[in-house]
């Protein structure tokens, strides 16, 4: 089982590595456009069917099937969408 810290960022990229808790908020980039769930490093017990989550009106959105939320990372700026 693997901890996280109050004061550690999980962003897309880093999220599914490892369990990440229920309660934590997956950081996204600009990088990480479109957004959809289960992430690319979700393992095996965790998936269910693709959903693409829209995050850019808002900054902020919940996965309608695992319930992981999502936010924009501070300072990043989306262009194009």
């Amino acid at each position: 089982m693997t901890s996280h810290s109050m004061n550690q960022e999980t962003t897309m990229s880093s999220a599914r590595d490892v369990n990440v808790p229920r309660d934590e908020t997956i950081l996204i980039e600009a990088s990480d456009i479109p957004l959809f769930c289960p992430g690319p490093k979700a393992p095996l017990w965790s998936m269910h069917p693709r959903v693409y989550i829209e995050i850019v009106r808002d900054g902020k959105a919940i996965c309608p099937y695992c319930s992981a939320r999502y936010a924009l990372k501070p300072g990043e700026v989306i262009r194009g969408h």
